[in-house]
């Protein structure tokens, strides 16, 4: 099977490499050899040895290769790479991509393109690196019903966390850290806000429920408003805070959010660290399965680009054009659920509020908590903590509609008594 690497970054540079080191597993696998007989790139990588390898600058040029049959693209962004794969599949090419921001918003159209061409658009890595975790949902899990999954999903969210509860450091400082050593962008905001989480969790739910892709439904929160006392005081609760990805489905709909999450320390999930993911599935058959590696890096996304390949080339030895529909599910029996407002969501919270040291704070708190039917499950005031006569008040409550707790966060910031902004953090338990 002839193939052609448009992008010869990081990922691109992974994937040629692996395709030439272990080519004869490959093979075996695939029942044929997976040959690189085009590059596009905007310019050579020294990593990689080309030697008979055609190079090119114009990525659009292998689209209209006649020997070319499976266009990979590495590219990122979603314009040219859009385009590129549009084209690719117009002149009956298969894609294999890593784009996550590109199947996310896009994924939709191009999947009837691809439908309508009898051409795969396979994309594996396109979450949770070289987790494979989108074949996990589509055909390991096939007879399940997914109730719901939750995710590390960004490897540099996750770093950035691990460090602050591990050494007490501070957001900020962190994130220098981690744009120092490659793990964040100069500008980290995809990554901290939760936007590149958010991609790969519509991806993640719209295999697991057979819904159409959803990205610009998904509610988002970022990491960048987290403080060190908080990542201390969910300790001291036997938490800790993790930036999940949730999905979970509902009788009237599907949950689809991105926040900073207080999970139970004695649950697998919470004990991910550093730039490692981990998506953990409920299925009713199978129960709770987790899935976890490296979420990134050149090989070990290559390896999920590999994978891919392999498949197409497994099918189109069988002469297969399209083997398992792209989502997992037919296109036709895709479901309207919606997805639901964030409002509606129901979850339990951690809350730090900063108070003045008057009498009766504390009762004026409950009091509005109690009036919008929001029960506190435990309470600390850190009067040991006390600075300029201000104390952290630290509560959990029982799970509460967000709507209320909204209603009732409006109330309590406007005591006269009360400093500055309620600090929330939603809670949930996965078992």
């Amino acid at each position: 099977m002839k193939i052609a690497i448009c992008g010869l970054g990081t990922v691109g540079s992974g994937t040629f490499n692996v395709l030439a080191r272990n080519g004869v597993d490959i093979a075996a696998r695939a029942g044929m050899a997976i040959e690189v007989i085009r590059v596009a790139s905007r310019r050579m990588n020294p990593a990689c040895e080309l030697d008979s390898t055609q190079f090119t600058t114009d990525i659009f040029a292998v689209t209209s290769d006649p020997e070319v049959e499976v266009v990979v693209e590495l590219l990122g962004g979603t314009t040219i790479a859009k385009e590129l794969i549009l084209k690719a599949i117009e002149n009956g090419k298969h894609v294999v991509t890593a784009n996550k921001a590109l199947i996310a918003e896009y994924g939709g159209e191009i999947f009837e393109l691809a439908a309508r061409k009898g051409v795969t658009v396979a994309f594996e890595a396109a979450v949770a690196g070289g987790v494979p975790v989108i074949k996990a949902l589509r055909e390991g899990l096939a007879a399940n019903r997914i109730n719901w999954l939750a995710g590390i999903i960004n490897g540099t969210g996750n770093f950035i966390l691990t460090e602050m509860r591990d050494k007490g450091r501070a957001f900020e400082d962190v994130l220098k850290e981690a744009q120092a050593l490659g793990y964040a962008e100069a500008d980290p905001t995809f990554d901290v806000e939760g936007i590149d989480a958010a991609h790969k969790l519509t991806i993640l739910a719209s295999v697991a429920f057979g819904i159409p892709l959803q990205f610009k439904r998904a509610y988002t929160e970022g990491i960048s408003a987290i403080a060190p006392e908080d990542v201390q005081y969910a300790e001291e609760f036997g938490y800790r805070i993790k930036h999940l990805g949730i999905a979970r489905r509902l009788e009237h709909g599907v949950e689809l959010r991105v926040h900073p999450t207080l999970v139970p320390e004695t649950q697998l999930i919470a004990k991910v660290d550093g730039v490692m993911n981990a998506v953990m599935v409920d299925g009713d058959a199978v129960g709770p399965t987790l899935y976890y590696g490296a979420g990134a890096g050149a090989e070990a996304t290559a390896s999920a680009v590999v994978a891919d390949l392999v498949d197409i080339a497994r099918a189109s030895r069988q002469g297969v054009a399209v083997g398992v529909p792209s989502l997992g599910h037919n296109p036709e029996h895709l479901n309207d659920l919606k997805v639901v407002p964030v409002e509606e969501v129901v979850s339990a919270y951690y809350l730090r509020i900063l108070v003045q040291d008057h009498p009766g704070v504390l009762a004026n708190v409950a009091q509005i908590l109690s009036e919008h039917s929001i029960n506190i499950e435990s309470i600390v005031q850190k009067e040991s903590e006390q600075h300029d006569g201000l104390i952290p008040m630290i509560m959990l409550t029982h799970r509460v509609q967000e709507k209320n707790m909204n209603h009732a966060l409006a109330v309590i910031e406007a005591l006269p008594d009360v400093v500055g902004k309620v600090t929330r953090i939603r809670v949930e338990s996965f078992s």
